[in-house]
This record gives C-alpha cells, sequence and structure tokens, in this order.
C-alpha cells in the first residue's frame, strides 16, 4: 500500500519545508505530504498548532505540501477506492465513454454549468481565497469556459483518424493513426485555482472518451463541495466522480491503478504522485512549479511593463500562482526606475493601503500566511524591503511587497515563493540574467521585457522553461494552440486546447492491407535474388529493384 508517510516512536522525518521529530512514543501520528497546509480533521491551522509531540528540525519549501495528523481512519479507504475504480472500469468497458455522442453531451453540461453556477462558483472562490469577482470571471470561468467550448467546436477534427503515407514496401497498403481513450484516469488538482484546475484537465479527459475521477484540493473547500455537487448534478455519475478529503483519501486513491495520473501541485508531492504511479507503471502528467523569473530590459515602455508585472503577479491570486512572476532581474541603474514605476501602478491598482482592497486575493490560510511572513522575517531579508511588507494576520492578508537584492541564499531565492512578495535582483548587464536563471531548475515560465529583438532571440534560445512571455506575463496559457506543461523540475506533459486531448489519449498506429498483391520476397527460403530485391526497394532504388527482380544489376 503506498504511504504518503507514517511514522511512529523517535522517528526524524521531512514535513513540507524540513523536519519534524516525533518526542513521544503515543499515539501513532499518521504524516504525509499532500498539496495543503496543516490540517487536523477539518479545519486548518499555522506551526502554532503543531503537536507538541511535534519539533522543527529546519525549514525549507512549504508551498504546497502539509502535514496532516488524523488518528481516524477516512471514511473513504483503500476498499472504497478500489470499488470506484472497478465500478468505473466497468463502465468504461462498455464502451460507454467512447461514443462523440457521450462526449459532446458531458461538454455541453459543463459549459452549461458553468453559465449557470457562475454565482455560487464565484462565490465558493471568494470564501476559499477572498478571489476578486473579476478576477475569478478572468482567470477561472471564462479560461474554462472557453476551453469546453473549443473542444465542443474541435471534437469531431480531434477524433477523426489521421491518414499517413505508406511505403512501397507496404504497397499495396493505407495507414493511419487512431486516438483512442486510455481508459479510467485520475486527475488531483490544486487550491490556488481551485475550478480552472480542476474542471480544465476533466474536461480534456471526457474530450478523449475517458472515464474519470477528479479530486479537488481541501484546501479550497468551498470550491471543492461545490465541484462534487455540480459534477453529480450536471455529469454522468456513471463515468465521471469526485471524491473529496485530504491525504488519507489521496493515498487510497493513489494505490489504485490508472491508465493516467493527472497532478497540478509542488514538486515535492510531485515525486510521490510518480513514485505510486511507477510501482503500477501508470503514465503521469505533472504540473509542478519553480522560480518564473521576469527579466527587465532598459528599454522598455515602463508604464506597460510595469502594469504587466503587477498583473502577473499580484493580480494574479496575489502571487500564488505556478506561473506567476517569483522574481525580477534587471541592471543595477535600471532597478530603481523600475521599482519607482511598480510603486506607482500598485497605488493606481489597489490604492493607499492595498491590504484594504477588495482587488487583492488573501493567503489562502494561517499556515501560507506564516510561511510568507517568516521569508520576510529572515536575517538579511527584512531590511532589503523597499516597498510594502504590511501584513493583517487576523484577516490572512499580505500588502504587496519589494525587496531589492536579497541573499541568494535565503528561503526567498531558495524556494518557490507563491506569494505576494517580489525580489528584485540586479546585475551590471541585462545579459547576466541568464545566467542567474540558468543556475536555478528550468522554471514553469519565464517571462523578457525587451524591444531588442537580438536579446529576444536569446532569450527563447537560451533559456529553458515550461513557457514564455515576450512583454507580457502569463498570457501565454490562454493560448489554446500553446502547450502548458513544464520542464525539468517544473513538470512533465502539457495540456490545453488540442494537447488536452492528446494527454488523455493514446495515438495508435494501424495498417491496413488487403489479401492482394502478396509477394513472397519477404518469405522464405531467403535467396540471394530476394536480397538484391529487398535491398534495392528499401533503398528507394525502383529501377534497380526492377533488374534485381528479372536477374540483372545496374553494374550488368
Amino acid at each position: 500500500m503506498t504511504k504518503l508517510l507514517k511514522i511512529n516512536h523517535h522517528h526524524t522525518i521531512p514535513f513540507a519545508g524540513g523536519l519534524y521529530r516525533t518526542t513521544t512514543r503515543s499515539n501513532v501520528a499518521s504524516l504525509a505530504l499532500a498539496t495543503s497546509p496543516f490540517q487536523f480533521s477539518s479545519g486548518y491551522c499555522s506551526k502554532t498548532c503543531i503537536p507538541s509531540r511535534l519539533k522543527l528540525v529546519s525549514s525549507t519549501c512549504y508551498a504546497t505540501l502539509s502535514a496532516v495528523v488524523k488518528p481516524q481512519e477516512s471514511a473513504f479507504d483503500g476498499k472504497e477506492a478500489a470499488l470506484l475504480v472497478d465500478e468505473l472500469r466497468t463502465s468504461f468497458n462498455t464502451g460507454r465513454t467512447r461514443s462523440y455522442e457521450w462526449r459532446i453531451s458531458q461538454l455541453q453540461n459543463i459549459a452549461k454549468m458553468i453559465d449557470e453556477q457562475e454565482k455560487s462558483i464565484t462565490e465558493a472562490l471568494y470564501q476559499d481565497l477572498s478571489k476578486p469577482e473579476l478576477e475569478a470571471f478572468l482567470a477561472e470561468l471564462s479560461n474554462t469556459k472557453s476551453s469546453c467550448m473549443l473542444a465542443i467546436k474541435e471534437l469531431k477534427n480531434w477524433m477523426a483518424p489521421e491518414t499517413v503515407k505508406t511505403s512501397v514496401t507496404t504497397f499495396p497498403s493505407s495507414a493511419q493513426i487512431v486516438s483512442e481513450p486510455l481508459g479510467v484516469v485520475l486527475v488531483i488538482s490544486a487550491w490556488n485555482f481551485p475550478f480552472l484546475l480542476s474542471v480544465e484537465p476533466v474536461i480534456g479527459a471526457i474530450s478523449a472518451g475517458n472515464a474519470v475521477v477528479l479530486k479537488p484540493s481541501e484546501i479550497a473547500p468551498a470550491t471543492s463541495s461545490l465541484l462534487a455537487k455540480l459534477f453529480s448534478e450536471y455529469l454522468d455519475e456513471t463515468t465521471i466522480r469526485v471524491v473529496q478529503g485530504g491525504v488519507p483519501e489521496t493515498t487510497a486513491l493513489l494505490d489504485q491503478k490508472w491508465d493516467k495520473i493527472f497532478f497540478t501541485g509542488g514538486a515535492r508531492v510531485g515525486r510521490i504522485v510518480m513514485a505510486a504511479a511507477a510501482k503500477k507503471l501508470t503514465p503521469v502528467v505533472l504540473e509542478l512549479g519553480g522560480k518564473c523569473p521576469a527579466l527587465v530590459d532598459s528599454d522598455v515602455n515602463l508604464q506597460v511593463a510595469a502594469r504587466r508585472i503587477i498583473t502577473g503577479k499580484w493580480a494574479c491570486n496575489n502571487g500564488q500562482a505556478c506561473i506567476g512572476v517569483d522574481y525580477v532581474i534587471t541592471t543595477k541603474d535600471f532597478a530603481p526606475k523600475l521599482i519607482d514605476a511598480l510603486k506607482t501602478e500598485l497605488k493606481t491598482f489597489f490604492g493607499e493601503n492595498p491590504l484594504k482592497s477588495k482587488d487583492v486575493s488573501r493567503i489562502v490560510n494561517s499556515f501560507h500566511f506564516k510561511r510568507l511572513e517568516s521569508m520576510m522575517k529572515e536575517n538579511g531579508v527584512a531590511n532589503k524591503i523597499v516597498h510594502g511588507g504590511q501584513t493583517m494576520e487576523d484577516k490572512l492578508k499580505i500588502s504587496p511587497t519589494i525587496l531589492v537584492d536579497v541573499p541568494e541564499e535565503s528561503s526567498m531565492m531558495q524556494e518557490e515563493i507563491f506569494g505576494p512578495l517580489l525580489p528584485v535582483i540586479t546585475v551590471s548587464k541585462i545579459e547576466d540574467g541568464f545566467q542567474v536563471i540558468r543556475s536555478k531548475p528550468k522554471p514553469l515560465a519565464a517571462y523578457l521585457f525587451t524591444d531588442n529583438k537580438v536579446l529576444q532571440n536569446r532569450f527563447v534560445e537560451n533559456v529553458s522553461a515550461g513557457g514564455m512571455g515576450i512583454n507580457e506575463t502569463v498570457l501565454h496559457v490562454t493560448m489554446k494552440d500553446l502547450p502548458f506543461g513544464g520542464v525539468g523540475e517544473s513538470g512533465i506533459g502539457a495540456y490545453h486546447g488540442k494537447f488536452s486531448y492528446e494527454t488523455f489519449s493514446h495515438k495508435k498506429g494501424v495498417l491496413y492491407r488487403s489479401f492482394d498483391g502478396d509477394s513472397d520476397l519477404r518469405y522464405p527460403p531467403y535467396t540471394p535474388e530476394k536480397k538484391r530485391v529487398l535491398k534495392a526497394l528499401l533503398s528507394s532504388d525502383i529501377f534497380g529493384a526492377i533488374l534485381a527482380f528479372f536477374g540483372f544489376s545496374k553494374d550488368s
């Protein structure tokens, strides 16, 4: 059975950003890494809630991880998970999900669900994240609806077999690439865009004709509960299910045999998911994250660049986005101008007191609030704040904060920030920024602001990232003709648009031949004459093949 993590007696264990050591022998504690902060049965708490038997030893990244102490057994255990998968596989094996009619009806119902339930979805997002209504519409509802409508429009084209050329060696013949559904798939989504990151992969899975289980994040409980309710009302329950819960439920699901697992979250949990999948040779898509840089040259339109950086940072779930700008790189000479422009536009966007702005999302919970607050208070970091830094713990609000040249060894520069803190790193010349980016794991996104076409080309050619925006941030993920996915530690696989359909499909090569035109060249006994003919044919030398067939060679 897959265990995310289990401890007893005196053990030192990895937990989110560091190590916790048990200090008593009583009460076996099951702790696990997941896409959630610290959870006790229901509800969430910060490090101040850590049981006395757990002692913090060191710290690293907490961004999308958690420890869970849950002495009670989950009602949804391995047996329940196995029954669920068996039920869905039985439904899939009837061929129900393969038809165009079933797929299109489910997609139409998702579009209908978004239209009819826009208010309830927006309210759930506000309850979970205080996400502004317009941001919720643009980032979550509109993007999801757009993906759904594209699938509805293009589904027949996507499903159609693709005819490919055949060779003279198989003449007469024809060949096709036929897309077929994988089977029963699992989608594990994240809390930061809990509607979009749940429904968009499901759209791809349904388009490709799969049965699917969605496990939404328990860190966005209002959205998770709403998704379970809406899916049961709008979609086919014999083939599409939602499983709510935390680590025990996720563990039970990961123990099952799936035909694909699609996970969105942090790299550490991604490794756990991949390890569980490897035991059953299950393919995975891992949509992870990383430190996404924005390299800013001095030849930019300063106001536009500042506004787009702000949109890709603070107007993007207040920095809680895997594709959000994590840090900025610019030259020492240009940094003061850029920072002044950011300050000016931040005031325009969010007012004199951004903590009171209704256009800024809150931090998801107390655990992550404490994590971000501790980042700002680290030695050598607190004195680097040049803007912001204000907090309101009771409201889980942190103001947009800019820092300059924080130490490279600080957690802010070693971990994905996943919050409203923006370090600005200065270099002597803009080209030096390339090495800063390459010194870190490959990010999910990288951004460049410049009018210099040579620099743009160099950036695209020499910086490896999941995706890129030139003179823009985050908008590349809205382009359905572009794949969205990571590279290296930022992820495996890609989706969006047709790429979602292909992610959940198997491309099956099919060769068609009749019983006519059968040649004995390929059959024993093998003779020198057959060898000469076949060598000529395989070399595309038709004239030589004809000569060889009649017993001649080109040299004769």
